[in-house]
């Protein structure tokens, strides 16, 4: 007699924040340097001024990104405590309506009568597990990390700082803008290519079709900024 045992494993994105964060910071710190560096190629030859006004731009670029994603981190731990603190003054204020909350929420889910009010009446014996249950299944609300903040701002920042390196990084070693140029458009949209399969594998698009929609928006970016400073 053989005995089958089978697992079942469920495959979830994991620490789906930090890579948001990264998603977020390279997205723009490849594509924004990349188009300034070309757009400025098509205006200037020494890559010198292009190497300042990139190093310039990375800078502001990755602390107005980190900062954003602070604010945001911000907003949303202010948001679930604000909420928080307004579920624990209903709990004690309006606890029969707030229990009728949680029966409903049984009821939708398809227990019986009986069961309904049991689960209800145990939930209630505990205030904080009272408040947690409303809190995610009333309000969808999931306590936030509180550094998230600070991680978040970080993890942009950083990102945004590495994307933006690769675009500027041949203008370092060659002082003709143009030949500089020819370099960094080939390792940027390789880059981009690169981070867009990554992007898409990992939010479940089709992974080619994501790395070529990255890579043709960076492209066009740059172009275009190459073909203003031309024209101009």
């Amino acid at each position: 007699m053989h005995t089958h045992s089978s697992e079942h494993t469920e495959e979830h994105l994991q620490s789906s924040d930090v890579i948001r964060d990264i998603v977020i910071g390279m997205s723009d710190g490849l594509t924004v340097p990349f188009a300034l560096a070309a757009g400025l190629s098509g205006a200037v030859a020494a890559s010198g001024i292009i190497v300042i006004a990139g190093i310039a731009e990375i800078a502001a670029g990755s602390i107005a990104m980190g900062l954003g994603g602070y604010l945001a981190g911000k907003t949303e731990q202010d948001h679930y405590n604000s909420e928080l603190k307004r579920e624990y003054e209903e709990v004690e204020r309006v606890p029969e309506i707030e229990k009728k909350e949680v029966k409903e929420f049984f009821e939708q889910i398809g227990l019986s009568e009986e069961l309904q009010q049991k689960a209800t009446d145990e939930i209630a014996r505990d205030k904080k597990q009272w408040v947690d249950f409303m809190m995610k299944y009333e309000l969808g609300l999931e306590e936030p990390d509180p550094k998230r903040a600070t991680k978040s701002a970080l993890n942009i920042g950083v990102s945004y700082i590495i994307g933006g390196i690769i675009p500027l990084s041949p203008y370092f070693f060659l002082k003709n803008s143009g030949e500089a140029l020819k370099i960094s458009v080939v390792a940027t949209l390789i880059c981009l290519f690169v981070f867009g399969y990554f992007k898409s594998k990992v939010t479940g698009v089709a992974p080619l079709w994501g790395a070529i929609k990255v890579t043709l928006i960076g492209a066009l970016a740059a172009g275009a900024a190459f073909g203003v400073a031309k024209l101009f």
